[in-house]
């Protein structure tokens, strides 16, 4: 009786090729979903009969689901192994992409958010975490830019794709499309994602899990009500004050526990507190970006959303066709010096969108959002490695969780602090009917000016690296493997 053959697992070489890619489509999806998003909200709002600020749930809920449940990555994945839980991620994804798309109000299309991210909570940093264990320190630049660069597809075609779905087909479009490309994904992540996990698991921080996502959800909360006058101002400071006791009982705890959820302790290495602390406050100013500008140029400029799109694709084209410079870039400037002094051309460049108005010449908005894009993409990749500079091969895991976590939740807040900035200057008087498009534009203008400041400022956060802080990582050095083998 014959007897069946299986196919010989791939070899390391084989897997560094092909591991970058297989990431990358998982980014893709994300990065994809959410940018078609932006584009479209002032299309689905009015779908949904809401006002197009309001529909920031939408936003901030999948984001604020990915913080919440990125912690418990690295411990499912040292369990269970890298492939089985970024496959069971897709799949939830995908099945959250769906059910996003069925959706006919705002409470089921938020619920179908978080389920969303979910999948995408396990997605993105089991993916970092493969990468991380498969590459040399000295190829980890090289490997998460190109990593980045299919990724990036998604920000280049996503609002012209979410601009022309809701132009001429139906919005519902926008979500349907992550279900084949989530299908695919699943055939080649069981055939060559590498299978790393830890020779024995601890038990999971339980107790830390219920004080950082009850401390972090009350925050956000707090961000989406007020200025709402759906909840009076003693109740708001009361939610806001136990959010933040939560969050200060639960890094005393993580100090005290010998194997949290998130450890604390690493931010009092120089380069990972400096580099996600600097970035989470920094991205406060770039994180509300992708959702005013649609709304500036379709609400308040009157574009369509085609248009739209077009006059934001220059940023992530910029992201894309110039990130195998950013290897560069850092080597010879060092990472210090490129924080700083980008950091500071970011926070400028966003208050200088206050400037564009409907006479503005096209190519220059087009220009300022190439630029955009740059400093944009130099800022993420410089601290997103930056991180992982002194990190020990055990401690990878965690600093790869830590720091998605503080990505995906500034990113969610950058949408709140932009929402309730541009509620602000509208007075907290922004209802569907009762805000003419002129007022909305001098609102969100002066939102642009707030964020370029709050992003300005946070410069000053990285004068605490040293010159030659991050140098093992911008340096093309020879360093040993990881100590980890794969599974395959």
């Amino acid at each position: 009786m014959p007897v069946a053959q299986t196919a010989p697992p791939p070899s390391l070489e084989t897997i560094k090729r092909l591991l970058p890619w297989l990431v990358a489509i998982s980014f893709f999806m994300e990065s994809l979903d959410m940018t078609i998003l932006n584009t479209a909200v002032p299309t689905i709002a009015g779908a949904l009969g809401v006002a197009p600020l309001s529909l920031k749930s939408a936003l901030t809920s999948y984001t604020l689901s990915l913080a919440l449940f990125i912690p418990l990555s690295g411990w499912i994945a040292d369990r269970f192994g890298t492939r089985r839980v970024f496959s069971s991620a897709i799949g939830i994804f995908a099945l959250g992409s769906l059910l996003c798309g069925l959706s006919t109000g705002v409470p089921f299309l938020v619920a179908a958010r978080i389920l969303q991210g979910i999948g995408g909570a396990m997605m993105m940093p089991v993916g970092r975490i493969a990468i991380v264990r498969t590459f040399d320190k000295s190829e980890l630049i090289r490997a998460m830019s190109f990593v980045v660069i299919p990724g990036l597809i998604g920000p280049l075609i996503g609002p012209l794709a979410g601009g022309a779905i809701v132009g001429y087909f139906h919005w519902r479009l926008i979500f349907f499309i992550n279900v084949p490309i989530g299908l695919l994904s699943l055939f080649f992540v069981y055939r060559y994602m590498p299978d790393y996990r830890a020779a024995r698991s601890e038990r999971l921080d339980f107790t830390g899990f219920v004080l950082f996502g009850v401390g972090v959800a009350l925050l956000s909360h707090v961000l989406e009500v007020f200025g709402e006058h759906s909840t009076s101002l003693p109740d708001v400071l009361a939610m806001l004050g136990a959010s933040l006791a939560l969050l200060l009982i639960y890094a005393r705890h993580s100090l005290r526990t010998p194997h949290p959820l998130l450890r604390v302790s690493l931010f009092r290495k120089r380069t990972f507190g400096t580099a996600v602390t600097g970035s989470f406050i920094s991205r406060l100013g770039i994180g509300g970006m992708p959702f005013l500008l649609p709304l500036y140029y379709q609400v308040g400029l009157g574009y369509t959303a085609v248009h739209s799109a077009l006059l934001i694709m220059p940023q992530p084209f910029a992201a894309m066709t110039l990130k195998m410079i950013v290897p560069r870039i850092l080597n010879r400037f060092g990472y210090r010096r490129i924080l700083m002094f980008n950091t500071m051309a970011l926070g400028v460049l966003i208050a200088l969108f206050a400037t564009v108005t409907a006479a503005t010449p096209v190519w220059m908005i087009l220009a300022q959002a190439f630029c955009f894009g740059f400093l944009m993409s130099l800022h993420y990749t410089s601290s997103n490695s930056l991180m992982f500079a002194d990190l020990t091969a055990e401690e990878t895991s965690m600093g790869s969780s830590m720091g998605s976590v503080a990505q995906q939740l500034s990113m969610s807040f950058g949408v709140a602090t932009a929402s309730l900035l541009t509620a602000m200057f509208l007075g907290f008087d922004h209802g569907a009917d009762s805000v003419a498009s002129s007022t909305l534009a001098t609102a969100i203008r002066s939102s642009f000016v707030t964020l370029g400041v709050i992003t300005l400022t946070t410069a000053l956060f990285f004068r605490r690296l040293h010159p030659t802080d991050g140098d093992n990582v911008s340096r093309q050095k020879a360093n040993p493997a990881p100590s980890e083998t794969a599974r395959t």
